[in-house]
This record gives structure tokens, C-alpha cells and sequence, in this order.
């Protein structure tokens, strides 16, 4: 399989709105795709990215809050799932599933790398990005990635999972968690940094 991935499949941008929804599409489609994939077939990526582009992207930009640095993960994540298909095992995690623990680690990297900059879309805008019109087995596994988030954010230390909460939930800022906390800007960064490193930990168990 060729090191580089095609151009085509991810250096197209998502586009969420209107009419350009992604489709439902059945698990066993997706699992052939990638093991397409695995083969080192080129047009199977962009099948899978047209599938899926969009919902990855929400997940992106859930966590990052930035259109821009949300863009950039989600190039990052076909790369990656261009290397390391063949890892994907069926009977362990759905094909969306896998997916998006990549993305949310991704962008959870990219977090950690670019702290302190200031979310540039409302939480209103950023909550319907990804998939609109989720299909039934899509519902569930949202339902358990979330339940599984709950429970890992609850092993965290209680101002990490605090700060975690307040800004991706809310929104709101380095400067304005400091703010409300009382806390120095440089220690609410720490707390941030901190708890994603365990989370991403807890999510990847």
C-alpha cells in the first residue's frame, strides 16, 4: 500500500448544511469499505469520507470549537485511518464507532497542542454540525459514546472534570474559567491538559 493518501479523498472539505447531508448507510457497507481500505484501495477512502465526513467533523468541532483547526483534524483523521485501516476489527467496535475515537483523539491532541485559543463558534452553532438526521443504530451508538464520556469524565479529579465540563459544554474560555474559578490562567490550563490526557486514557480502554 502506497504511503501517501489520495488528494482527492481528503483534501475535500466537509460541507454540513442544506442538502448535502450524509446518507444512512448500513454497518456492513462501511466494514467493507474499510477493509477496502486496508487493501490499499484509494477510491474505498473516499467512499468512507463521503460517508462519514460529516459527523466526524462534528465530532471535531465539538471538541475544538474552531471551524478551522476542526478542518485540519479532519484531514488528519483520513490520513489516519488511511494507515492504520487494517486495524479496524468488526467484531470489537462499529466502523463509526472506531472512527469517531479517532477523531474525538485527534482533536483532543490538538487541544492539548493549541490551549489557550479562543473558541470561535457558539455552542448553538457547533451542536449541529455532525450528522442531522442520525438513523437508528447511529442514535445508539451516539447514546453509548456518550454514556461512556459521562463515566469516564466522572474519574476525574473534580476541578479537571469541572473545567472540562464548563468549557466544551458552555463554551466559554481559558480567560473566563480563570475568571470564574479564581484560579491563575496557567493552572486552568493545567487542569484542562491534565483530564483530557486521562480522559483520552479512559475512552481508549
Amino acid at each position: 500500500m502506497s504511503d501517501d493518501a489520495p488528494e482527492t479523498a481528503v483534501d475535500e472539505r466537509p460541507r454540513v448544511r442544506g442538502g448535502n447531508r450524509v446518507p444512512s448507510v448500513q454497518r456492513e457497507h462501511l466494514v467493507e469499505r474499510l477493509s477496502a481500505v486496508a487493501a490499499g484501495d484509494r477510491a474505498a477512502l473516499g467512499d468512507v469520507y463521503r460517508m462519514t465526513a460529516a459527523k466526524l467533523f462534528g465530532v471535531c468541532i465539538r471538541i475544538l470549537g474552531n471551524r478551522a483547526e476542526a478542518e485540519d483534524v479532519l484531514q488528519e483523521v483520513y490520513l489516519t485511518v488511511w494507515h492504520k485501516a487494517g486495524t479496524f476489527d468488526p467484531a470489537r467496535a462499529s466502523p463509526i464507532t472506531w472512527l469517531a475515537t479517532i477523531a474525538r483523539n485527534r482533536a483532543i491532541d490538538r487541544l492539548r497542542t493549541s490551549s489557550g485559543r479562543p473558541r470561535s463558534e457558539p455552542i448553538d452553532e457547533v451542536m449541529h454540525l455532525s450528522d442531522p438526521a442520525p438513523d437508528a443504530l447511529s442514535g445508539i451508538e451516539a447514546a453509548d459514546e456518550n454514556r461512556q464520556l459521562m463515566e469516564c469524565l466522572e474519574e476525574l479529579d473534580q476541578k479537571q472534570a469541572h473545567v472540562i465540563r464548563t468549557a466544551f459544554l458552555e463554551g466559554v474560555t481559558y480567560e473566563a474559567l480563570a475568571e470564574r474559578t479564581g484560579a491563575p490562567l496557567g493552572t486552568v490550563k493545567s487542569w484542562v491538559r491534565r483530564g483530557l490526557l486521562k480522559l483520552r486514557s479512559c475512552l481508549e480502554r
